[in-house]
């Protein structure tokens, strides 16, 4: 299978390197590397990287997937047309077409993105919805697949998509070896969020809020109604639910049941206990809340997500 991975000046190097080595690791694919010219590409940080085929020297057929890197650069990179046709003529052709991060900005350039839905990196979000309409963007999944496009969330998300792809391609099996090989989390689901608590959350602005965060975060099984939290932070229940949502963007009630997600998340991919134990020790009560909302936030079952996202002890 050819896999043409597109670059430019200012990409980034993992959205590169990471998809590229998941794909080689197996050994049933032919990876080049694609520039506007052949030969040296800066990446963001400055690492040159040498493209062996530029888009004038390099017919755009042929191709089984074509995957397009992303990287602060992509917005110079659009405005360069032998760049874009070559893209577009290349995915025309091609079984499977695929961005990293914001190299979905590319692919949307070259009008091969409306009426899809699209995930990037959540800093391009803004950007894509005001200059491409067409689009759905999704900005809280890792990776998505909508028919033959695939698109990821920024830098580590790009490997976990090229997981993806070998799974869709060889089976489960040849997706397992490369995640042993390369000692990543197998499988990580596409609807996996890209945002951890620190990230989707805004940071409490004033002393009684944080006290109320800082509750929740220290001890996500404990109880924490609204009377709770406004008890701790020393304010009457009414006035703790308007400043907590003001100044966290949601309501205590959701940021609690996120918190414990997270915990639960980690304790999931650490550790065998059983979901029943593990949805009582933190604050849900019954194994089927916990399921409930783990598959309203998460997208799969407690279980699911345990097989998926265990580390490496799995392979041990």
């Amino acid at each position: 299978m050819r896999v043409a991975f597109v670059i430019y000046d200012g990409f980034q190097g993992l959205d590169l390197t990471g998809p590229y080595e998941v794909l080689q690791a197996t050994g049933r694919y032919e990876c080049l590397v694609v520039g506007p010219q052949a030969g040296p590409v800066t990446s963001s940080s400055g690492l040159p990287v040498v493209a062996s085929h530029g888009v004038g020297d390099l017919p755009p057929d042929g191709f089984d997937t074509v995957l397009v890197a992303g990287g602060t650069g992509v917005d110079r990179a659009r405005e360069d047309p032998a760049l874009v046709r070559w893209v577009t003529d290349a995915a025309r052709d091609a079984r499977r077409v695929a961005a990293v991060c914001s190299g979905v900005v590319l692919l949307a350039e070259a009008g091969l993105l409306d009426g899809r839905r699209v995930t990037s990196h959540w800093g391009r979000e803004a950007q894509l919805r005001a200059e491409y309409p067409a689009l759905r963007v999704d900005c809280d999944p890792i990776f998505i697949r909508d028919g033959r496009v695939w698109t990821s969330a920024g830098v580590t998300a790009g490997m976990d998509l090229a997981l993806a792809l070998v799974e869709d391609d060889h089976g489960r099996e040849a997706a397992h070896a490369v995640a042993r090989e390369l000692v990543m989390f197998l499988r990580r689901p596409g609807s996996q969020s890209q945002f951890s608590v620190p990230l989707w959350s805004a940071q409490p602005a004033s002393d009684p809020i944080r006290a109320a965060v800082t509750a929740v975060q220290t001890d996500p099984g404990a109880r924490h109604s609204v009377a709770d939290l406004a008890g701790c932070s020393g304010l009457s229940p009414r006035h703790l639910q308007r400043r907590f949502t003001a100044e966290m963007g949601v309501p205590p009630s959701v940021y609690v049941e996120r918190v414990r997600i997270e915990a639960a998340q980690r304790a999931l991919a650490a550790g065998d206990e059983p979901v029943e134990t593990l949805a009582r020790r933190l604050g849900f009560g019954t194994g089927e809340t916990l399921r409930r909302a783990f598959h309203r936030r998460v997208g799969v079952a407690p279980s699911d997500y345990r097989d998926r996202f265990r580390g490496t002890k799995e392979y041990a």
